[in-house]
């Protein structure tokens, strides 16, 4: 290890963060003809947490010829002295420069993580848009993760975006630039041949078009590539064990990809169809696997909505049963109130249960297809009280479409719903606690409510303090709330084009980093950067016309905009569409990219 590197960490807050060695490394001395780095634009604890970020990962270190390192987003303080030494940013594993990589990957979970790219770019000594780097010696730079639903306003940065899931394109695509590398293949070669897989944009071959001031229809269309057979994708079981706790320290495993049930403003819900899910065998082999391989004493069922699974009931009474029969315990994530049911709580009593009903009101929960019924909601929290829980944690969203005051109201008839049932079931002499959260609704790309409005900051703020009004005096319930300064942002960098690029690069050079973590956000900043660039916030967060060609159109999702636009109509008049199911059909358009229900 570099002597300033040793020196740096006798310094900062965490240095286990920085140093690698972690139990069941992958071999980083086998032979290799083409290294990537893998970057996730957070801190260590958030990177490691990231169950795609395993995935792909482990599946390129175990091709042949591949060696993938890791780098995360240095906390302020290593960066700084980074900077202060000359040290440019390195990858964990091996402590090279990134510089040195033939591919450098990051993957973007979230609109706030745009200026920690640019962050690590920087510290890295790589230069910000892909057409300063032709003709110099640098890495291919890339992108994938959630955010490329609309990669337009960082798309210049990379050579080129993963669209979809990387066990199919970046796996061909690194198998690509192996060939290529060994042949002599320039850069800008590759990159035409690259562009003919499935899920893989160069930003340099198709670029928009704009005719008085409006964006004309797309030529051509990149199909995002999608898993076919999960019984047969790669999963990693022996999967890395951190140095430190991070933010999920435990085993994770992915039990479908897709959603049954058409939330119209959840833009996973659309993105990951179609619905596949792993066989019962399969999941119980793998979680003994992970397990065994790891040593961790916690395993965790991750997917969309868990509680659709096709055979949780079975699943739950096999790793009980059998791996997590003695001192691993099981852990479910947060679940349907429609789906709940007493065998999914646990033994003995237990602190709080969280639920998401996004709505406060029946009217509203249909205009957004929440499908949950004022039913559910009683009957849930009537047997979680019963059960013997302590508390319950409630999320909504305020600043959907269509809603009102009195659907405000509605959260607040929940939270007497709860005080009241359990004033008349509970033996606790303990008051029950409620934590209720609210988000600001983001009309995010590829929903049905990509073509609305988000709300102004002024009404944010009113729907907040309405809220903070009614629930003033209420024992033992507590309220926290969404900045609205960095909804607007996020709203903006969501359904942003090409223009937004340099506003992000001015945010950045201005001081913006950890935009994600509330005492680092400054709207001021943000506020500045647009003014500077000549961008104005409203024309990316104002209602679109239907007619109008969106900036992420060029990407073929799966789910066809006729779809989109029909949920959207029927959303205005509180018409549900029920969930998908195997015998049942709605026809998104999502099964030509896969077979749903396997």
């Amino acid at each position: 290890m570099d002597k300033r590197i040793q020196k740096i960490l006798t310094s900062v807050e965490k240095p286990a963060r920085y140093v690698g060695g972690e139990f069941n490394m992958p071999n980083m001395d086998k032979p290799c003809t083409t290294r990537l780095c893998l970057c996730f634009p957070e801190i260590y604890e958030m990177g490691m947490s990231n169950i795609g970020m395993r995935i792909l990962y482990h599946m390129l270190n175990d091709m042949d010829n591949i060696i993938c390192e890791r780098c995360f987003a240095p906390f302020i303080d290593f960066g700084g002295e980074l900077l202060k030494e000359g040290v440019p940013l390195f990858s964990l594993d091996t402590h090279k420069s990134l510089v040195e990589f033939d591919i450098v990957g990051f993957s973007i979970g979230y609109e706030m993580l745009y200026t920690n790219v640019l962050y690590m770019l920087d510290l890295a000594g790589i230069p910000f848009r892909a057409s300063e780097r032709v003709g110099i010696d640098m890495p291919i730079i890339i992108a994938g993760g959630p955010c490329v639903i609309n990669p337009e306003p960082f798309a210049e940065l990379f050579d080129a975006v993963m669209i979809g899931e990387g066990e199919v394109n970046l796996k061909l695509f690194t198998e690509l630039y192996d060939q290529c590398k060994a042949d002599g293949v320039s850069r800008e070669d590759f990159l035409v041949q690259a562009s003919k897989i499935d899920g893989v944009y160069v930003p340099s071959i198709i670029k928009p078009v704009y005719e008085d001031g409006k964006l004309l229809p797309f030529d051509n269309l990149v199909k995002r590539a999608v898993v076919q057979d999960l019984d047969t994708a790669y999963f990693p079981t022996k999967i890395l064990v951190p140095n430190i706790e991070i933010t999920h320290d435990r085993a994770v495993l992915e039990l479908y990809r897709g959603c049954n049930n058409g939330c119209r403003f959840c833009q996973a819900c659309f993105y990951y169809r179609p619905i596949r899910s792993r066989k019962l065998d399969t999941l119980l082999g793998l979680g003994a696997d992970l397990v065994a391989k790891t040593g961790y004493d916690e395993l965790s069922l991750a997917s969309l909505s868990t509680s659709d699974y096709y055979a949780l009931n079975e699943l739950i009474t096999g790793l009980k049963s059998g791996v997590c029969s003695s001192n691993v315990k099981l852990c479910m994530p947060s679940l349907r109130l429609d789906t709940y049911k007493e065998e999914f709580m646990g033994k003995g009593r237990l602190g709080s249960i969280t639920f998401a009903p996004e709505a406060g009101s029946q009217r509203l929960r249909d205009v957004i297809n929440k499908n949950i019924s004022d039913e559910d909601i009683t009957n849930t929290i009537k047997m979680a009280i019963e059960r013997g829980y302590k508390g319950f944690k409630l999320y909504f969203m305020i600043g959907l479409p269509t809603e009102t005051d009195e659907d405000l109201d509605g959260i607040i008839d929940i939270i007497n719903l709860i005080r009241n049932i359990a004033r008349e079931f509970s033996q606790q002499k303990r008051p029950i606690n409620i934590t209720i959260s609210t988000n600001v609704f983001i009309p995010k790309p590829l929903t049905p409510f990509q073509w609305e409005r988000q709300i102004t900051r002024e009404e944010m703020y009113h729907k907040q303090d309405y809220l903070k009004q009614k629930l003033q005096g209420m024992r033992n319930v507590r309220y926290n709330w969404h900045s609205a300064s960095v909804s607007m942002i996020e709203a903006v960098l969501a359904r942003g084009d090409r223009s937004i690029l340099p506003v992000i690069e001015k945010a950045y050079e201005l001081g913006a980093k950890f935009d994600g973590w509330s005492e680092y956000f400054n709207y001021n900043t943000w506020e500045r950067a647009f003014s500077e660039c000549g961008v104005k916030m409203d024309d990316f967060v104002g209602e679109w016309s239907e007619d109008e060609v969106l900036p992420w159109e060029f990407i073929d999702h799966g789910v066809t905009r006729k779809y989109l636009l029909a949920e959207r109509h029927k959303a205005y008049s509180a018409s549900c569409t029920p969930a998908c199911t195997s015998g049942d059909c709605r026809n998104c358009g999502a099964n030509k990219l896969g077979r749903c229900f396997q």
